[in-house]
């Protein structure tokens, strides 16, 4: 559940229709207010996180596990994301709609690269994120050539989650510590404007957020990033799995919700659901009418 906060945020002015450009100049270091990012995959949950007041919804590939229960998130495909995505854009919420990139739809060409996120953009994204270092930057150029704003991912990258062995924190040593730091300025260089930073220790994440001058939307990485981003099923208590260290849930609407469901299940088999409030009625003259079919009498 939440822990206390302050009793009042002072909030910089929001646009009406959050904006790459506006997102893109949202550095804590300028005094901007931290970004919020939540995952939504249809247009209640959009609905939801927009009303909520956040900055950035993230049709994220976590879909794989959380809605369409996959083990993990390489099952995704560029077909199921853009149709959570336009579920979501559905929603025409405020907040910018950010289009996961899904395993395998752009590591083999450029080419490929652009169309799946072209895919993405023409179902409602209004950018992609993709996850990978400098090995990344020919896909991410060309994106950005192509006009679709790219997100970056770094840390703890879940579609490389064999090559890691595992949902592993990453950069605990100094060398890999300066390596990501590398790979976080090289995206910033090929045009991300954004990164998330997933699974990194925080003294990791603030190097890396001084280090570049675009905002890091932090993910398990600790306080100093410019914006956090945490799952929605996760945040609202959802997801039956045991929740990450750097979760924090505030609801539990499983256990909620399963309560009412399990109301419903008694009323029904008591006869108590539905009641007379809760059914439509023929009028007096009709009833009668009926009756001398030999309809039963009506209450």
């Amino acid at each position: 559940m939440g822990t206390a906060r302050p009793a009042e945020v002072t909030r910089t002015a929001r646009p009406a229709r959050i904006t790459v450009p506006w997102v893109r100049a949202r550095k804590v270091s300028d005094h901007a207010d931290p970004l919020v990012m939540v995952t939504a995959y249809d247009a209640p949950g959009a609905r939801i996180a927009d009303d909520a007041g956040v900055d950035m919804i993230l049709v994220g590939d976590s879909l794989a596990m959380v809605v369409l229960g996959y083990e993990d998130t390489l099952s995704v495909t560029v077909e199921d994301m853009a149709h959570h995505v336009a579920a979501v854009a559905r929603a025409k919420p405020s907040a910018l709609v950010v289009g996961d990139l899904p395993w395998m739809s752009y590591h083999v060409s450029t080419e490929e690269t652009v169309r799946n996120a072209a895919q993405l953009v023409r179902a409602g994204a209004q950018c992609v994120k993709l996850e990978g270092g400098r090995k990344r930057l020919a896909m991410i150029e060309a994106l950005v050539d192509a006009e679709i704003p790219v997100m970056g991912h770094l840390g703890l990258t879940p579609q490389s989650m064999h090559a890691m062995g595992g949902f592993r924190v990453q950069a605990k040593e100094s060398e890999a510590a300066l390596a990501l730091v590398a790979d976080a300025k090289a995206l910033a260089h090929a045009g991300c404007f954004a990164i998330v930073l997933e699974g990194v220790p925080d003294e990791v994440a603030r190097m890396v957020t001084d280090a570049v001058d675009v905002p890091t939307i932090g993910i398990g990485a600790g306080p100093h990033c410019d914006g956090q981003v945490l799952v929605y099923h996760d945040l609202l208590g959802l997801e039956d799995r045991t929740p990450a260290k750097f979760v924090r849930r505030y609801a539990d609407l499983k256990a909620a919700s399963v309560a009412a469901m399990s109301d419903f299940v008694v009323d029904v088999r008591s006869r108590a659901f539905p009641d007379h409030t809760e059914s439509y009625h023929l009028n007096a003259e009709q009833a009668e009418a009926l009756s001398l079919y030999g309809a039963a009498p009506v209450d």
